[in-house]
């Protein structure tokens, strides 16, 4: 009986270590995949003129959508969106108690009153923000100019 008992526990803490390492595979692989957020803040920084398409690529990513002029030139367009939502609580309220306690005439007296009144109320707002980005590159595949909008709605 002792050696089934064991056995029970042996299984139960190997299935626990075997879900534990699951657990830290999993979120390994969720952080490795994690793309670098484009901001206006990121192009201003790394993209320049002369810069090669490569090294445009490598600081922000793969474009949305590539254009060629009738010289051949290429013009890359980023459009990025994002949706910010924000929600405020506020929560007032009253409340009070009287309570006493006293003898009198031989008789003990016990009392309380009390009352409480709560009020909550929220506002919740969604912003939508946008960034277009446009790279112009020259014949030689550097970067000749980019310009970029942003909006919010």
């Amino acid at each position: 009986m002792r050696r089934i008992a064991s056995r029970a526990v042996m299984a139960g803490m190997l299935a626990m270590a075997a879900l534990w390492l699951c657990g830290c595979a999993h979120s390994r692989g969720l952080h490795a995949t994690k793309e670098r957020e484009m901001t206006l803040g990121l192009v201003q920084r790394y993209v320049h003129e002369g810069m090669s398409a490569v090294e445009v690529i490598e600081a922000l990513g793969s474009p949305n959508m590539v254009r060629r002029d009738s010289e051949g030139r290429e013009s890359w367009v980023y459009d990025k969106v994002a949706t910010e939502t924000s929600h405020s609580e506020s929560d007032t309220g009253v409340s009070g108690q009287v309570s006493g306690t006293g003898v009198a005439q031989n008789s003990l007296l016990l009392g309380a009153i009390g009352g409480r009144h709560n009020r909550s109320s929220g506002a919740t707002a969604t912003t939508q923000k946008t960034l277009t980005v446009i790279i112009k590159f020259d014949k030689n595949g550097q970067v000749e100019t980019y310009s970029y909008h942003t909006s919010t709605f």
